[in-house]
């Protein structure tokens, strides 16, 4: 989506609002002993409060409201009876349809302190989503978002997932262009004023393989190792790009 109108960038911050709300109340949650399906069910509450749907359910028949992963799980985890234990890592997925607008943003959060381990992997993470978002803006070639997430990543000692990365946003869930969290040369194009993108470096401390579990959904770390996905919806700019989703 590109942004034309005040009244479609105050759609955009509105359910960009709704996103963080969302997050927060999951974050608050977020302790050991809780399943990640009750988890869902809380994130389900925010959404019909607000008279939103989830796009994950809608759009793609996804099994519950948000995706949630823990530890070795990358994305589109699914809630279930999956207990959240102390030391765990867990990533909270949200992205709602309001009002015809839609906006998406991920963390990945301790559940109590990290190991040391845990706690680089989280910092790297931040590092390449800083990073990568002050590269989308207005003029500078689409792969820099990439490079820059990639350059950030190894120089922190962190696997970047060569197949998974962000995408445009606004009208709908997945919308061009597609924004790879490595450098890709031969990705033409230029970011332009008003564009919505979800940016979302995700990274690992172990290997770049991949599986999809049985369920269909979730992407998990072949070898069990940890990984770390953060997510923006932001609007380019000339002056750097604005963040609609607070998390």
């Amino acid at each position: 989506m590109t942004i034309e109108h005040a009244e479609e960038l105050a759609g955009m911050q509105r359910v960009g609002r709704l996103v963080s709300r969302t997050i927060g109340v999951l974050r608050d949650a977020l302790r050991p002993g809780i399943t990640t399906g009750a988890l869902d069910a809380l994130a389900a509450r925010e959404l019909r409060r607000a008279g939103a749907v989830s796009a994950p359910m809608t759009l793609v028949d996804f099994p519950a409201s948000v995706c949630i992963c823990v530890n070795e799980e990358v994305v589109h985890g699914v809630p279930g009876a999956r207990v959240v234990r102390a030391g765990d890592l867990v990533t909270l997925d949200v992205t709602p349809i309001l009002d015809g607008y839609c906006a998406d943003a991920a963390v990945t959060v301790p559940v109590g302190r990290p190991s040391p381990d845990a706690a680089r992997l989280l910092a790297a993470a931040q590092r390449c989503l800083h990073g990568a978002i002050g590269a989308a803006r207005t003029g500078r070639p689409l792969r820099d978002i990439g490079a820059t997430t990639e350059r950030i990543g190894r120089a922190a000692g962190v696997t970047v997932y060569p197949e998974l990365g962000g995408h445009g946003v606004g009208r709908s869930m997945h919308e061009p262009p597609s924004v790879p969290n490595v450098d890709v040369p031969r990705l033409r194009g230029r970011l332009h004023d008003g564009l919505v993108l979800a940016i979302e470096p995700i990274v690992g401390l172990g290997g770049s393989e991949l599986v999809t579990r049985d369920d269909g959904w979730t992407m998990a770390t072949a070898d069990g190792s940890l990984s770390a996905h953060v997510e923006r919806t932001v609007v380019v700019g000339r002056r750097g790009a604005t963040v609609l989703t607070t998390a």
